[in-house]
Parts: structure tokens; sequence; C-alpha cells
């Protein structure tokens, strides 16, 4: 049986919430999960990872078991979220890597690439986005805010951040549903339920397009580095379209692209799948 431990490291005063498994000594792989959900998203992968691999999976800022500060304390942002990030790898001694990136993940996990392209020894995207032809028109009403930053365009955003909307973003294309677990779902809206979390991820809605104005720097980087990359996708996600993992292969044309028949919370479904792809990948 696989040891996952449960910690909590001390980032400059901000708590970041990981779990972590696998020998100390063996090539480290950091986790990144999306929105709405934390760490736990890799319940299932990690085990099947951590006899080969050293793992480690924070909750990002304002997500899963980490620190919320009030937004007067801390401004959310993905430049300070992979700033805390960044750091965190240092405070537990993550001195090289590789990296999986899943939605907001991925602009995190980009940015930390950039910064130390030294440092990270290969990429495996699912469903984590950089290019402008993988959004889907499901970014209509946040791209409207990015425009218009008007409470009326804000305010139409909180229907993402209901039960409901997350129940749905678990399910959609995925062809049978009652093989989602409730754990995730559930979890994840006990999180987005929380006093002031409401208004943290409508704050991230609306920096979401740094990252699509990063997107060129981001491929630079690809292009001019090229790691080793695993781009695998859900192809029913309602988000991130396949075309975007297709376009890797643009920047770094040996990235390897595997679309799997299921939809943006790929883990939940196909964990099996993907750790042997990883595992092979990276071997």
């Amino acid at each position: 049986m696989t040891k996952v431990t449960f910690k909590t490291a001390d980032v400059d005063g901000f708590n970041v919430f990981y779990r972590e498994a696998g020998p100390a000594d063996a090539p480290a792989l950091l986790l990144l999960h999306g929105f709405p959900t934390s760490s736990h998203m890799f319940r299932d992968l990690i085990p099947q990872l951590a006899d080969r691999y050293h793992i480690v999976a924070p909750d990002l800022p304002g997500f899963g078991r980490s620190d919320m500060p009030p937004r007067e304390k801390f401004t959310y942002t993905f430049d300070k979220i992979a700033a805390v990030i960044d750091r965190f790898t240092e405070v537990v001694g993550l001195k090289r890597f590789a990296i999986y990136i899943f939605d907001y993940g991925a602009p995190t996990g980009l940015r930390i690439a950039m910064k130390h392209p030294e440092r990270v020894t290969a990429i495996i995207t699912q469903n984590g986005n950089a290019y402008e032809e993988g959004l889907s028109e499901g970014w209509n009403p946040i791209q409207a805010y990015w425009q218009d930053p008007s409470e009326a365009n804000r305010a139409a955003l909180r229907q993402f951040l209901s039960p409901e909307a997350t129940y749905w973003q678990y399910t959609h294309g995925v062809a049978d549903p009652s093989a989602i677990s409730p754990d995730g779902y559930t979890l994840d809206s006990f999180y987005l339920a929380r006093p002031g979390s409401d208004d943290i991820q409508l704050d991230l809605f609306g920096d979401y397009k740094s990252n699509v104005a990063l997107y060129p720097k981001f491929q630079e980087y690809l292009r001019t580095h090229k790691p080793p990359l695993l781009a695998i996708w859900g192809d029913k996600d309602p988000f991130f379209l396949p075309p975007g993992a297709e376009a890797f292969k643009r920047d770094d044309p040996n990235a390897r692209v595997r679309l799997l028949d299921t939809g943006h919370f790929a883990l939940e479904t196909h964990a099996d799948e993907i750790a042997a792809e990883i595992r092979d990948f990276l071997g």
C-alpha cells in the first residue's frame, strides 16, 4: 500500500496544504489542480505513481485546505498564486521536477516553468490550455466580464459557483455519470460555499484574461526550451477543446497528444489510463 501523507508548509507566513507520497530521492512530480477543486482530485492518481516518483500535490492559495485570506489582505491573481507555489517548491525542497498541469494549474505551472526552465524536467498537461483555439464558447460570459467588468457581468458569473454547475462540470461528456464519485464535486461545493470564496473566485475569473495574454509567452517558452510534453485531454471538455491539445505540437513538435473519451475531470473516469501514459512518458 502506498503511504500518502498530508502536510502544511509555511510559505513565508502563507500556509499551503499538500499531499506527498513516494521516495524522497525519486524523480519529483508536482501536481497542480484547477477550478474549483483541490489536491483531492489526484487521490486516485497518486498511488499509481508513488512507487516510482516523489509526488507533491499542493492546494492552490484560496483552494482546499490552503490559506484563504480575505481579499483586502491577498490579491487573488494568477501571478500571485504562481508566486506562492513557486516559493512553495523551494520550501519543500523540490529542486527539479516534472509538472502535471490541469485547468488553473496550467497558467500556474507554466509561469513557474518560464521563470525556472532549468528546474522543470517535463510537462504533463491534462486539459491545461495554452492556446486560444482551445477556448470554447463556454468562456463567452467570462470574456464578456473581461471586456466590461461591470457588476452585472460579474453577477452573471455566479452561476458557475453553484453546486449544480460543479456537478455539471464533473459529468458533462462522461458516458456513464454514475461512474463519477460524488466525493469530488461534493467537496468542491463545500469549499466554494465558504464565506468570501465566491468573490475570490469571481476575481480569478476576471484575472484569467492575464493567462490568455501570456499565451504567446507560454508558446515561446515551449519553442525555445522544448520540454518533454504529454498533452492528455478529455475530448468532451466543455471549456478546453481538443484543438488546444493538438496545438502543443506546433511549438513542441515532439509533444505527445492523447485524447480520451471523457470530460473535463478526466481523472474521475480515466485515472488508470492517465497513470499508464505518465509512467510510459516519464519513463
